[in-house]
């Protein structure tokens, strides 16, 4: 974790961004002077995490660059839920293009920069899972291949949430999506399907890769600012709940995503050229099941008849996570 972590004593307090902690202690959100490069009147629903992790991520990106920055975003929920025309929530040089050429786009504009001599204008690229992790994927791979110098940002809700809640290749197995339906034997997204875009580009070696929850919005800065101060091709994959897609209540937003890290199913962690540097460690791991039975997307796990044969395989895939990782803090 690239930050001391805080201790919250205040319980309800009502101070944005904590304004009560010494200055080099603030989040960005705490800064009067904060870019708000996401503001309000956009349209996305309420519970959002996509839209909050966003504006966190933006607003730190904005900070870090001195405000020089540009940034290319793929189709999906985040551009329409900004940028329903003639509106735009955006405060920031902002282009969008394709829902599959996100990447190749940033790395356009980064190239004309550096033809241009402007090494003081950063780039980032932006979209869903579905626009990164499939329609995008070869853009993606070849930005890190050639290793451009754009910090490239997946926000995963874990399916095409935009089109009606289609299955993607980020969408975790026994997920029922539009397209898979809770029936059969192997109800749901099928086990051995789908892809781990983080662990893809941590096999290309590139400069910097990080992971990130809408849980834990100081680290997401942190890491976000850290990303900012390297150059090359930069991969932040950030989990953002979709209370409609997922079907759980828009105020477990971020309850949600921390029991998707509690539980080990979804690995928090940092990784330079290749080589996992630090991992956000798990104090007490909580069984998968509590991060499932909050979602209606698992709900044919636990009725008309419990599947325990399928949540034991989810809960394998956890334990494997934190194996792998070193995840869970021991003494």
């Amino acid at each position: 974790m690239p930050y001391a972590p805080i201790e919250y004593r205040q319980v309800g307090s009502l101070v944005v961004g904590n304004r009560l902690l010494e200055p080099e202690q603030r989040a960005v959100q705490a800064d009067p002077a904060r870019a708000n490069a996401l503001t309000s009147g956009h349209r996305a629903c309420q519970g959002c995490g996509e839209a909050l992790g966003a504006r966190y991520v933006l607003d730190a990106a904005m900070r870090a660059s001195g405000g020089r920055m540009v940034t290319a975003n793929a189709t999906g929920c985040l551009e329409v839920f900004t940028t329903p025309y003639p509106e735009s929530a955006w405060q920031l040089p902002w282009v969008h293009s394709l829902f599959g050429n996100a990447p190749a786009v940033a790395s356009g504009i980064a190239a004309a920069l550096k033809a241009k001599g402007r090494t003081d204008v950063r780039v980032i690229g932006q979209g869903g899972d579905g626009g990164t992790v499939d329609i995008g994927f070869a853009c993606l791979s070849g930005m890190f291949e050639r290793n451009d110098d754009v910090l490239y940002v997946c926000y995963d809700n874990e399916g095409y949430m935009n089109t009606g809640v289609q299955r993607s290749g980020a969408t975790p197995p026994a997920a029922r999506t539009a397209t898979t339906q809770a029936v059969g034997a192997e109800p749901g997204a099928p086990f051995g399907q789908g892809k781990s875009a983080p662990l893809i580009a941590l096999a290309h070696e590139i400069p910097y890769v990080a992971t990130a929850t809408i849980a834990d919005l100081r680290d997401l800065e942190a890491k976000v600012e850290h990303a900012m101060g390297l150059r090359g091709a930069r991969y932040l994959h950030l989990l953002v709940t979709c209370p409609l897609g997922w079907g759980c209540a828009s105020s477990d937003s971020v309850l949600v995503a921390r029991l998707a890290k509690e539980s080990g199913f979804f690995p928090v962690f940092e990784a330079e050229h290749g080589d996992v540097t630090a991992v956000s460690k798990i104090r007490r791991q909580v069984p998968v099941e509590r991060y499932l039975e909050r979602q209606r997307r698992y709900a044919h796990l636990f009725s008309p008849r419990r599947r325990d044969d399928v949540i034991t395989a989810l809960q394998a895939r956890a334990d494997r996570n934190i194996r792998r990782f070193g995840l869970l803090e021991v003494g």
